[in-house]
């Protein structure tokens, strides 16, 4: 008898033993599952954001290990640097240059994509072409494309008795240029994004809309396009984001004559280029100077995101 009860309290005492450890697992262990995410976001995300702000608020230089504190002089500095206004201005200029067209044609091409074409399939493939394609390849072919001289385009300018044009040494040609290249190669991946929010809309909305009398067109913006709204702001914000961090299509598009300066006159120079020219520039090495930029351009994408989330917030409590 003292044997089965001596069983009993034990396999009781490991019932409770399991019975805690199951509500210690159902505790612990989602802290566990996004805990890898916290530890990668603040190596690499927050901590260089803290860094980079302590930074912009002194005068440390690549070639001077002597850094002092100077506080928010980087960025009184920066309020007077016409070179920094006009890399905002050319900024904002190739962003909406290149973002509205390549949203636009990219909502375009999703429904012309969501409809019953013979190689569908190839032709949701190709649009991803561009995302395969090495940027500074596509940078350097377009270079070449706007040549003056010899490029394509002002070839067939000439075609319908229009003069050459100076793409890189005009301010509105060059952004013309580099937005082109942006819109090519983020028109079929935002594409992709519109075609699977559409393929989720529920063909009984169509189907009743065609019952009512509803042309095709009115299916697309009544229908269509309401219902992949929140699609619609998710690439906008994102390519607002990329958009005024815009490097690398600029800095390629006339790499051996300026470099990161942007033209002869600055006249497509980025906010981005303007922070390498700081930091990494051949005279310049002024890290807390390039780091007042960076955060400057990082308070410049929050404005836009928050005016953007107010504009949408209206829309919804107008509808509603």
């Amino acid at each position: 008898m003292s044997e089965a009860v001596e069983q009993a309290v034990r396999v009781r005492r490991a019932g409770a033993t399991r019975r805690r450890l199951h509500r210690l697992d159902a505790v612990v262990s989602p802290y566990l599952y996004v805990g890898s995410f916290f530890v990668v976001f603040c190596a690499f995300g927050l901590f260089p954001l803290g860094y980079t702000a302590w930074m912009s608020l002194t005068d440390r230089n690549l070639l001077n290990p002597t850094t002092h504190f100077v506080g928010l002089d980087n960025y009184t500095a920066l309020i007077h640097d016409s070179y920094f206004w006009n890399a905002v201005e050319n900024t904002l200029g190739i962003w909406v240059l290149s973002t509205v067209p390549q949203l636009v044609l990219a909502l375009v091409f999703a429904h012309f994509l969501n409809t019953r074409l013979r190689a569908r399939t190839f032709f949701r493939m190709s649009v991803l072409l561009p995302q395969v394609t090495s940027v500074v390849a596509v940078a350097l072919i377009f270079t070449q494309l706007f040549s003056r001289d010899y490029g394509l385009f002002n070839w067939m300018l000439g075609g319908i008795g229009i003069s050459p044009v100076d793409w890189e040494a005009g301010r509105f040609s060059s952004w013309v240029a580099i937005s082109t290249m942006v819109t090519w190669r983020w028109t079929g991946y935002n594409a992709l994004l519109y075609l699977a929010a559409m393929q989720a809309i529920p063909d009984d909305l169509y189907e009743s809309a065609a019952i009512d009398g509803a042309r095709k067109w009115k299916q697309f913006w009544y229908i269509t396009v309401p219902m992949i709204r929140p699609t619609i702001i998710f690439t906008v914000i994102i390519s607002t984001i990329g958009g005024l961090q815009l490097f690398t299509e600029p800095y390629l598009f006339e790499p051996i004559k300026q470099g990161a300066l942007g033209g002869s006159a600055r006249q497509y120079q980025t906010v981005a280029m303007y922070l390498y020219e700081k930091s990494f520039g051949t005279t310049q090495f002024k890290f807390g100077y390039a780091a007042a930029i960076a955060w400057s351009l990082f308070l410049i994408i929050v404005l836009i995101s928050l005016v953007n989330f107010l504009l949408v917030r209206r829309i919804r409590s107008a509808e509603a």
